[in-house]
């Protein structure tokens, strides 16, 4: 994927993925003109996206009458002293991405929450949960 920013004043990103073209911003509250998601909510989109498109194809190899799934996304931060299952240092912080899904169809229970343990295993949330290392480098 490659993604280029517009120089000067603005925050607005151009990210292109392929053929298709994505804004990310900031809302004007911070500077930026509100012209896209701000990257947090690219992130959260990601994994929604990800967790839909999963159980999709699960219920559809399965067979299951799986007609739409409705995720909502949410992040916030504690301190991990007041996270029952956090097992960091006790003053880290610790980012907590909350997801409150609804899966609409014919479903019985045990499948509502078959699709509900197969959202946890799409790849874009096997990848946050597991260490993760960023490495970045100048290229001239």
């Amino acid at each position: 994927m490659s993604i280029s920013a517009h120089i000067g004043q603005s925050l607005q990103v151009e990210i292109k993925a392929g053929p298709h073209t994505l804004l990310a911003d900031e809302p004007l509250s911070v500077g930026g003109q509100d012209s896209g998601p701000n990257p947090y909510d690219l992130l959260l989109a990601s994994l929604a996206a990800c967790k839909a498109i999963t159980v999709q194809m699960y219920a559809r190899r399965k067979g299951w009458p799986l007609e739409s799934v409705d995720i909502n996304m949410s992040t916030h931060k504690v301190h991990a002293k007041d996270c029952e299952d956090c097992e960091s240092d006790p003053e880290a912080r610790i980012d907590i991405i909350e997801a409150e899904i609804r899966f609409h169809g014919d479903l019985q229970r045990d499948q509502l929450d078959r699709l509900l343990e197969i959202s946890e295993k799409c790849p874009v949330h096997r990848t946050l949960i597991s260490e993760t290392k960023i490495r970045s480098r100048l290229l001239n």
